[in-house]
Parts: C-alpha cells; sequence; structure tokens
C-alpha cells in the first residue's frame, strides 16, 4: 500500500509541475523561471503541510520527487515547442487533476500523523491549493482560489468524500480513488460550466 501511495505523489508531484511549466509558459519565462515555478507549484503545498505538521518534509529525504518534477518539466517544454497553440484550459484541467492527487493524499498523510478528520481536511486543501498559490503570486495574478469559480471548495469536498468513506468501513485505496474522482469530476464541472460562489463586486455588492 505505501508503494501505491508513493506513486500517487509522484504523480500529483508531476501533474502540478506540468501546471507550472505551462504557466511559465503562458509568462514567457527563462528556463530558469520554467524550473522554480515548476517546483514551487509541485512542493510548494506538501512542504507547508508538513511544517504546520512538524513532520520531516519528504523532499529533503528523497530524490524521486525532484526527478519527477524535471521529467514533467523537460516532457512539456518538448511538447509546448511543437505546438504554438496551447488550448486557454490546459493550465486549470492540469491543475484539477493535481489537486485530485495531493488533497486526498495530504488528507491521508494528516491521517497518520494523528490529527482529527476536519483538520486532516484543512491539511489536505492547504496541500492542494498552496502551491498553485505561489505560482500565481510569482506570476503576478490573482490565486485561482480566490476567484470565485470553485477551487478550495472541491478540495473540501473530495476530503470530505474520502473521511466518509473510511468512516464507513471503506479500505483506503477505494476511498481515495473515489475521493479523488469526486474533486475532479467537481473541478472540472465548475471550469466547464463556470460554477462559482458569491464574490464582492466594485460596487460593495456581493454578486451571485
Amino acid at each position: 500500500m505505501e508503494l501505491y501511495f508513493h506513486w500517487f505523489d509522484l504523480l500529483g508531484i508531476a501533474v502540478f509541475a506540468i501546471s507550472g511549466t505551462l504557466a511559465a509558459w503562458r509568462k514567457q519565462m527563462d528556463g530558469f523561471g520554467v524550473l522554480v515555478l515548476a517546483t514551487v507549484t509541485a512542493i510548494g503545498g506538501g512542504t507547508i503541510r508538513d511544517l504546520i505538521l512538524d513532520v520531516p518534509v519528504i523532499w529533503l529525504s528523497n530524490n524521486d520527487y525532484f526527478y519527477a518534477i524535471f521529467a514533467a518539466t523537460v516532457l512539456t517544454i518538448l511538447l509546448v515547442r511543437k505546438r504554438l497553440t496551447i488550448p486557454n484550459n490546459t493550465l486549470q484541467i492540469a491543475d484539477a487533476v493535481g489537486l485530485a492527487f495531493f488533497v486526498v493524499m495530504g488528507t491521508q498523510k494528516a491521517l497518520d500523523h494523528g490529527t482529527s478528520g476536519f483538520v486532516a481536511i484543512m491539511m489536505g486543501t492547504m496541500s492542494g491549493v498552496c502551491g498553485g498559490m505561489i505560482r500565481d503570486v510569482l506570476c503576478r495574478e490573482i490565486p485561482l482560489v480566490f476567484r470565485g469559480e470553485l477551487y478550495a471548495v472541491t478540495c473540501i469536498f473530495g476530503g470530505l468524500v474520502y473521511i466518509g468513506l473510511l468512516e464507513l468501513g471503506a479500505g483506503k485505496m477505494p476511498a481515495m480513488l473515489c475521493g479523488m474522482t469526486a474533486l475532479l469530476l467537481l473541478r472540472l464541472a465548475a471550469i466547464r460550466w463556470h460554477l462559482t460562489i458569491p464574490v464582492f463586486s466594485r460596487h460593495g455588492k456581493i454578486d451571485p
């Protein structure tokens, strides 16, 4: 089971590295900027989570995470260079897939270290959104999590599905797959149909 968790972690790292690379491509950054943005997007959320949980930051003792970041970054660069245009929602879709992996894995890691289910969902959400927040800030953009479209809500939903299934006696792997799928489908629906939560307008009112 630990081997599966490790591969899920690496997949999440790789997908978030792809989203960071795509963001750097859109901003026309140089090679160093691409690598920095891919790295902070991939490991930023997990690093903050581990520091709060007061546990060793996983990438300090495991180079596999950096290998995954480098491989995903190089592959994305090669694909982007062969194609002159990238669909506008590609970054959002890559980000959604990364969320699905990171939120559930972050929730489980918090549970492994003795937190309550509520705190575990918070830690899972932090794992998913913080890397993207750092990416967007470095790109001088309002982070996706603050733009009104369902984002953090999808993370909470995925965490709730995962925790709920565990409480009902489901195995970790089925619960993880269901939590990831639920989060991903809700996030993709939000992207497709622009599902939002109320935001403040410029006139001081709350827009639906």
